[in-house]
């Protein structure tokens, strides 16, 4: 009797270990390693912002050449293509664009037509604060115009337009003032149709 309480004494005790079959208590989780990897959240850098870019200005070359005056503009003033600078109150600023033509009366008389594209200011301002020599003369009003002034120093006299940006200049050297204001006053209808013209327009 008593070996076979050892017996079962000994049976009852094997109990208490890990049953080889349960793997839910057979087997203990490993203990995380202390040499694993931490991952870090990844952070979104935003891409730097592409500066804006600016739209160049247009060229106003071809601008300023469709105001300038043509031989067809001034053949009826008996003219033939002469050469030759504008000076005075003709002249521009280093920043406009500009082009002259000129011709020459078979009297020797002298016509110059310079069309100047201001980038910086109103063609009007130019007009109202040109340095032109001699005395101012009144010519007919031109329709569109946004400012116009007209010169007489002795036998030349000049005669300014603008309109937008743009600043159309006539000068005639002639034998007599009277003449030059004449010859002005022909072809102010030709330079005010060109720089009024829509396509004269930026």
């Amino acid at each position: 009797m008593v070996a076979l309480a050892a017996v079962a004494l000994v049976g009852l005790t094997g109990c208490d270990g890990p049953d080889p079959n349960n793997l839910e208590t057979y087997y203990d989780d490993p203990a995380p390693s202390a040499t694993q990897p931490v991952r870090t959240p990844e952070v979104q850098v935003p891409a730097p912002k592409a500066a804006p870019v600016t739209p160049a200005a247009p060229d106003p070359g071809p601008l300023v050449e469709r105001v300038l005056l043509t031989d067809q503009d001034v053949a009826e003033e008996g003219v033939e293509p002469g050469s030759g600078a504008a000076s005075g109150c003709l002249s521009d600023e280093p920043s406009a664009t500009s082009r002259t033509a000129s011709w020459r009366y078979p009297s020797g008389s002298v016509l110059r037509h310079r069309v100047a594209a201001y980038p910086d200011r109103p063609g009007a301002d130019v007009v109202a604060n040109a340095v032109c020599a001699g005395h101012q003369v009144e010519l007919p009003a031109q329709a569109g115009v946004e400012r116009q002034g007209a010169w007489c120093d002795g036998k030349t006299c000049t005669v300014l337009l603008a309109k937008g940006t743009l600043v159309s200049g006539l000068t005639v050297s002639a034998s007599t003032e009277a003449r030059a204001i004449d010859a002005a006053k022909r072809l102010l209808p030709a330079m005010t149709a060109k720089l009024t013209a829509p396509a004269a327009q930026p």
